[in-house]
């Protein structure tokens, strides 16, 4: 196969990118960054990769390397919980999203021929937040910030099947692996002074990166597969038992809970990603036969951990 990603240098990016390239298949990545492409993926490691200057929100020559794709993996956005959301940074989490699509579904169409797949991502905001709920692909999206940017970013990645290109939407949780959001909580585990985030009774709706890679890979594959995925481990975990376990794993203690004032004096409204949670089950995956190699937390950080 011959596949086109957006966000190939990110957490989820890059592994997928070795993947397909431990599979033989031809990578063409769209950046924006083709210097920091080129050192995260050096030619003599990624010899069937081809790597093209793009600007995400807006048309231009790029969006004719897509002729002759077979498929397109829309991996890119702007960072969500890294800084605090002005009004300006959530004006870019939106935009990065929304009209990084459209410029992608733009390419598409024009393309010839044309890819028959596109997997683009979404995220689990989508939902809203509950402590009770539960939430399958058919449920019914949230009213807040999150939600909105991921019903804007989904309409927009709808408008593909125009052209007649298959389209399968990875509603992703949080990303379990070597980097990401839990590297960021090992280190104050590691220092003793690790314990849940806010009242610790959110769910925590997760998926590890080899897992989520193997998901996208999968989609790509099945031609049958197409509308909405969650991207979720099948057992959600609450922020507690999340907690308990990193600290038995990395036998640490784990009974200094962080409070909800210090995470809003860190991050303002941001702190919502981890404060708030939902309970996301992987109801279609898992009726497609998709296998997970990691279905249960521990082995899950386990694994992250004997990396770290």
């Amino acid at each position: 196969m011959k596949i086109a990603i957006a966000g190939a240098t990110g957490f989820v990016g890059s592994r997928l990118v070795e993947r397909l390239q431990q599979a033989g298949d031809q990578v063409l990545i769209l950046t924006r960054n083709p210097a920091k492409a080129k050192r995260v993926f050096p030619d003599a490691a990624f010899p069937n990769l081809e790597i093209v200057a793009y600007t995400p929100t807006e048309s231009g020559p790029w969006q004719q390397a897509l002729s002759g794709c077979d498929g397109v993996v829309n991996l890119a956005g702007t960072p969500i919980a890294d800084e605090r959301w002005t009004p300006e940074r959530k004006q870019e989490i939106l935009n990065s999203r929304k009209l990084g699509t459209r410029k992608i579904v733009e390419a598409i169409a024009s393309a010839n021929p044309k890819p028959s797949v596109l997997v683009n991502s979404s995220a689990i905001g989508y939902y809203g937040s509950s402590e009770t709920a539960t939430f399958e692909e058919t449920s019914a999206s949230g009213n807040d910030f999150l939600a909105q940017v991921c019903q804007e970013w989904e309409n927009e990645a709808q408008q593909v099947k125009q052209s007649g290109t298959r389209l399968a939407i990875i509603r992703t949780g949080i990303v379990v692996g070597n980097g990401g959001a839990i590297a960021k909580m090992l280190t104050p585990f590691r220092l003793l002074a690790g314990g849940p985030l806010g009242s610790g009774h959110q769910w925590f709706s997760w998926i590890h990166r080899e897992d989520l890679v193997n998901l996208i890979l999968f989609t790509l594959q099945r031609s049958d597969i197409q509308g909405i995925l969650n991207a979720t481990a099948p057992n959600p975990v609450r922020m507690n038992e999340l907690c308990h376990i990193l600290g038995q794993v990395l036998h640490r203690p784990s009974w200094l809970p962080v409070p909800d004032f210090a995470l809003h004096l860190l991050l303002g409204e941001a702190a919502q990603v981890v404060l708030e949670g939902q309970q996301v089950l992987p109801k279609r995956p898992l009726e497609y036969g998709f296998e997970y190699r990691y279905p249960t937390v521990k082995p899950a950080l386990e694994e992250v951990v004997s990396h770290g």
